[in-house]
């Protein structure tokens, strides 16, 4: 009769680990441990995954990738890491390849295509707001400021200084 013990190798449950079916072109939230201060807070990345290194062996990987404010952010995390608290797939979408790395440049693309049509719009101000104040004020004070430069640069005239040879 032989008597086994468990041991906790490891804080994360490797079984449902393996079982979470993720997949590239899978848009995901990640719910990550942060610890500030000696309190421990969830915080949320959510994305695309664009890749998924290494299957569910230990050293398994799967990049997420996001766009805030037009900038992208990508974090590769370790499948099996204590620091992920929760993985949910938000959807799915049918891809056909295993990376998903053309999906930077696109984005890259798409960005630049939009600021090549904000480049060509002007803004009008609309006919019922008020013209602003005639220009005279302003050339006034651009006088009085010209004035005033030029007296600082008489005074701050350099004499030249006397050589003892």
């Amino acid at each position: 009769m032989a008597i086994t013990q468990n041991y906790l190798i490891s804080p994360v449950d490797v079984a449902k680990r393996r079982a979470v079916d993720i997949r590239p072109g899978d848009t995901v939230r990640v719910y990550l441990k942060i610890k500030e201060k000696g309190k421990t807070r969830l915080q949320l990345f959510e994305g695309l995954i664009i890749a998924r290194k290494h299957g569910t062996e230990p050293g398994g990987t799967f990049t997420v990738r996001k766009v805030a404010s037009g900038v992208g952010t990508e974090k590769i995390f370790p499948l099996y890491s204590p620091i992920i608290d929760k993985i949910e797939v938000v959807k799915r979408s049918p891809v056909r390849r295993s990376k998903l790395y053309y999906i930077r440049d696109k984005a890259a693309k798409e960005i630049r295509k939009k600021m090549r049509a904000l480049a060509g719009f002007v803004w009008e101000a609309p006919a019922d707001t008020p013209a602003p104040p005639a220009d005279e004020p302003v050339a006034e004070v651009a006088d009085e400021v010209k004035e005033e430069v030029a007296e600082n640069t008489e005074t701050q005239t350099e004499k030249p200084v006397e050589s003892s040879n």
